[in-house]
């Protein structure tokens, strides 16, 4: 058994969309990033390839190659999936925001996350909370997540 960790965070930027576990959510920013900034997938994507132990997903889909420019972290979630090599057992996650409110909408990013990566959505936990005011995340400007990976090797 192995076990992988994943942190990512990104500032909001106006005229984008809010993508949070491969869901649009309404809001009146998204995210600033070189794909669709989905914070959620891509700490998950570093704790898969963390626990595999592989390199970040910077060196896999680096920020300055044009063919993932825009390109939905749940396509990058499926290049995770085929590079690595052990077994995912389950998958615990953290979204931290102070806004906007994430709780209707934290099944269908499980959904979307087990479909991607063929696995059962008992499998995958979401949970979000607030840092009440304190820091880039509660002043609004931004949003962060974790995610932990237990791994079994092949």
């Amino acid at each position: 058994m192995r076990v992988g960790i994943g942190f990512d965070a990104h500032t909001f930027e106006e005229n984008r969309k809010l993508i949070i576990g491969g869901i649009e959510i309404p809001f009146k920013k998204g995210l600033k990033g070189h794909s669709d900034a989905d914070v959620l997938i891509h700490a998950i994507m570093d704790s898969l390839l963390g626990a595999d132990s592989k390199r970040d997903i910077g060196h896999y889909f680096p920020d300055n190659d044009e063919k993932y420019k825009g390109i939905s972290s749940l396509e990058l979630l499926l290049k995770v999936k085929d590079i690595i090599t052990g077994k995912i057992g389950n998958i615990d996650t953290v979204i931290i925001c102070q806004e906007p409110k994430l709780s209707g909408y934290m099944e269908k990013m499980k959904e979307k996350i087990s479909e991607t990566l063929e696995i059962s959505i008992n499998q995958i936990s979401i949970k979000a909370t607030t840092t009440e005011y304190m820091g880039f995340t509660g002043r609004g400007e931004g949003i962060a997540a974790i995610s932990i990976v237990l791994m079994e090797n092949n």
